[in-house]
């Protein structure tokens, strides 16, 4: 019985813990996001995908740094095959509850820098250089460790190539999983006297 009692207990400051903790100093959150996504069920010679995994780390309550990784393919029969990718920094601040729409959404402002590059085949425009991009996102928390978000981005690539620029405004959706820090864990261990 006493068994039961403590994972009781435990399982509850661990609820209690990640319904208040997601964007917290500490914390980290991985995941990514989709854009692009397009399978042609109307016309099956096109294929596009464009997935970008993140991973960051709270150096304070609602701001965020970490980097980014991007790989986009879009192909089509006849037709030239666009590949995009990229690497860097990002940073991501979120808003506190006193602009919450959603009880459990927050909104957040994203900012990314890095290398990247455009290249189309068969003769197409080539740009690889600095990757500049900045958007407006949502965040809504399925669970309090999982959020599902939406962002709208634009992208920016300055270099050198066949076009020495190129710019996008892309709508991306995503899955974000937060984990608690270590410092996070174990103030929550001494809160509870375990």
């Amino acid at each position: 019985m006493k068994k039961f009692s403590t994972l009781t207990l435990v399982a509850l400051l661990i609820a209690t813990f990640s319904a208040h903790a997601q964007i917290q100093k500490g914390n980290v959150f991985v995941g990514g996001n989709f854009a692009n996504l397009n399978l042609g069920l109307d016309n099956p010679s096109i294929f596009s995908v464009d997935i970008t995994p993140k991973a960051a780390w709270f150096i304070q309550d609602n701001l965020a740094v970490g980097g980014y990784v991007n790989l986009g393919l879009k192909t089509q029969k006849n037709s030239a095959t666009t590949t995009n990718y990229g690497v860097g920094a990002l940073g991501r601040y979120y808003t506190g509850k006193d602009v919450e729409v959603l009880r459990h959404g927050r909104f957040f402002a994203e900012g990314t820098v890095g290398f990247g590059g455009v290249n189309v085949s068969k003769g197409g425009g080539k740009t690889n250089g600095l990757n500049l991009g900045v958007g407006p996102g949502f965040a809504y928390f399925i669970t309090p460790n999982i959020g599902l978000e939406t962002m709208l981005k634009y992208n920016g690539l300055l270099g050198f190539g066949n076009a020495t620029t190129q710019n996008n405004l892309n709508l991306s959706f995503g899955l974000q999983i937060y984990l608690p820090g270590s410092g996070t864990a174990n103030k929550v261990k001494r809160d509870a006297g375990l």
